[in-house]
Formats: C-alpha cells, structure tokens, sequence
C-alpha cells in the first residue's frame, strides 16, 4: 500500500505517457487500413505505400537516440510536444497526398520523426523516472498495457470512416484523434520536474552521450538484446501492415481486418500487464527470447493454414498477448544495465535494430509481394529469423551479467 502511495504525486505524468503512447501507437499500428484504398485510388503499387511505412521506421529509429540525447540534456517537455505536432502534420499531408511522394513524406518521414519523440521509448524513459525503483517494471507494465488500447478504437474508426466516406476521411479522422496528444505530451513533459535518483557510488553522473553510447556498444548482452530486438520489428510491422492486404487477397470480410488490429490492441493490454509483472519477478531477457519464439511458432501455425475468421481472431489474440510485452521488458532491461539518466537514448540505440527490422517487415515484404504475388517466402523468413533470435536470446541469459553503470575513465 505504501508502495502505491508512492506514484500518487506522479500519477498525471503516468497518465499523460500512458495517453500519448496509446494513441501515437494506435494510430501508427493502423495505417495499414489505408493501404489498399490508397493504392487503388491513388494509382501506385503496394511497394510504394510500404516504402513510405519503412522509411517511417527508419526516420523514428535513426532519431530516436538523437530524440533521447537531446531528452537527457534539454528536457523531456520539448521533445515530446514537438513529436505530437510532428504527427498532426505528418497525417494532415497524408491525407492530402496526391500519389506516392505525399504518401512518403507524411506517413514516412513526418510520422516516424514524431514517433522518435513521441513514442514508447520516450514513454517508458518517462514512466522509469516517474516510478520507484521497487515498483519500476510493473509500472512500465501498465503504461504499455494503457499505450496498447490506442489500436482498440484507432482501426475500428479508421476502417469505418474509411469504408463510409473513403480513405482520406479516415486518415483525417486519425488527424482530429492525435490531436488528443497534446494536453497527455504536457502532463508527461513534466517529468523534467521530477529528481533523478542519486548518482550510485562510481558512476558519472554528467558522462557525455558519447562515452555512454561506447559503454554500451560494447556491452555484450546489451548487443545480444539489440540484435534480437532486430526480429521483434520485422515481424510486428510485417502484421501490422500487410494482414489487411493478406487478408483481401484471401476474400475475407474488410472489416475482419480491423476487427483483428483490434484484438491486438486489446489482448496487448494482458501481455504488457503480465511482462511487466514477470519482469519484476524473473529474468527479463529470458522473458524476451521465450516472447521471441512463441511469436514465431504463432506465426508459423496461422500461414500454414487457410485462414478463417475465427483462426484469424484466435492468431489475433495470442500476437497481441506477446506484441508490447517487450516494451516494460526492454525498457527495465536498459534502466538496470545503464541507469535512469540515458535510458532514453541508450534505449534508442536498441531501438534502431528494431527499426532496421521493421524497415524490411513493411518495404522489403512488399517488394516480395510484388514479385511473386503472395506472402509465402515473406512469412517464412520471418519464422525462421524470429526461431534463431529467440534462440540466442535465451541462450545469452545462462551466464547471469552484472549492471553496467557509467565509470570515470582511468
């Protein structure tokens, strides 16, 4: 009970991170609806529509240790609000393109510059500041459980507006809904009034952002945790691009699209609620490559077989349950190798990896797509990579590795 006291004066800043994930994560989850219609109306291939998502992932995983450098040494306030305005007017000329290049510059390079800022690495930095350290993984837990509910009411409105008034009306729609994020960015942003803890024995506590991005390249386990994070984006962005079209080609209902991004973002909420609580409990990087390899074997399973609307829920379901559950896992992982300070940043640099992955999950599926005409090779690379990065993952958890705080140079 003293425990829960203790988050009560930090609790509007909880809610603010826990709102401006929910619907930054949403939102960008569910621009897959718009793929066919946009393609078809629009007169570009599914390759350019990916291009555009890929170059979003690589924008928002190439700045993000950049977003987080600035965030350790300016403030989270600025950051975070310049990323929501960043993502109203990335979705505003989305909505307003004309053929690919608008498509590319607003769902790619506006959208993924604001999810750098915006998104769930600067929202787990603010809630691991926010939190005492004894309750830290579980609260991460519950700010990716509350960041999950976003696609819940994002894809259903999105494909309803979509479906009604075309898709233009429902990227708009999207507009008016990131609106929202502005008050949540403030109440996080005041994060920056709240006292990092004192610098442990040893550590530096004003180390440059560059000595602290060499400590950490050269950490092995935190470079095992990087290069399987890799996996963990190419799967989720493959999904959560190319389901509704896999889906289409396969005749089934479009609104079983949403319906499934949904499920996602419901059962999203479950996982992150028990990762975090396991996380606080057990190994977290052990978690991590058993997430790693029950995605695989779900993925394997659901494109084996002919789907169904039931399967298709049933699959919906057990991806969300294992979809942000990295989040509270990473996040505690990088607060306990390097500290509160630069999570943020240091968090990026992890970040990147799974960038690189969801680069090739949107683009490099849609250009194998386009060449033979369906998603077999796609998701059997997917399976194979994510049995191989879980695989590692586990194995790198049998020796047990101590922190890695920031020292003085000799």
């Amino acid at each position: 009970m003293q425990r829960l006291a203790a988050l009560r004066p930090t609790l509007p800043i909880l809610l603010g991170a826990a709102v401006m994930l929910s619907i930054a994560m949403g939102l960008r989850q569910s621009l897959g609806l718009f793929m066919q219609p946009a393609v078809k109306d629009l007169g570009i291939r599914v390759s350019d529509f990916t291009l555009a998502i890929a170059i979003q992932n690589l924008a928002w995983g190439f700045l993000q240790p950049f977003a987080g450098a600035i965030a350790a040494r300016r403030g989270f306030a600025p950051v975070l609000m310049a990323g929501v305005l960043l993502f109203v007017a990335g979705l505003a000329v989305t909505a307003m393109a004309q053929g690919s290049l608008g498509i590319i510059i607003g769902a790619g390079v506006l959208v993924g510059l604001a999810l750098a800022c915006c998104a769930s690495a600067m929202a787990m930095a603010v809630a691991s500041r926010s939190a005492p350290a004894a309750l830290r993984s579980t609260v991460l837990g519950l700010v990716s459980a509350f960041g999950s509910l976003g696609a819940m009411f994002s894809a259903p409105i999105g494909q309803a507006l979509s479906a009604n008034f075309g898709w233009r009306a429902g990227v708009i729609g999207f507009t008016v809904i990131a609106l929202a994020m502005i008050p949540a960015a403030w109440f996080a942003g005041r994060v920056d009034k709240v006292p990092l803890p004192p610098t442990p024995r040893g550590e530096v506590e004003a180390a440059s952002a560059m000595a602290v991005t060499k400590q950490a390249l050269a950490h092995w386990p935190f470079m095992v945790m990087t290069c399987a994070y890799f996996i963990c984006g190419l799967q989720l962005m493959f999904l959560s691009t190319h389901l509704p079209s896999y889906l289409d080609l396969c005749g089934m209902d479009p609104m079983l699209s949403a319906q499934a991004l949904g499920v996602i973002g419901g059962f999203n909420v479950l996982g992150s609620l028990f990762f975090g609580w396991a996380g606080g409990r057990w190994n977290k990087a052990g978690l991590l490559g058993g997430l790693y390899l029950a995605r695989s074997l779900a993925l394997a399973w659901y494109f084996m077989t002919p789907p169904t609307p039931e399967a298709t829920l049933v699959f919906a379901a057990i991806m969300g349950f294992l979809w942000l559950g990295v989040a509270p896992l990473i996040a505690g992982l990088t607060a306990e190798m390097f500290g509160l300070r630069w999570q943020a940043m240091v968090q990026g640099l992890a970040f990147t990896s799974h960038q690189v992955g969801s680069f090739l999950g949107a683009y490099g599926a849609g250009l194998l797509f386009d060449a033979a005409g369906n998603y077999d090779l796609v998701w059997r690379i997917g399976v194979g990579i994510g049995l191989l990065a879980g695989t590692v993952q586990l194995l790198a958890t049998l020796p047990r590795w101590p922190t890695a705080p920031l020292r003085a140079a000799a």
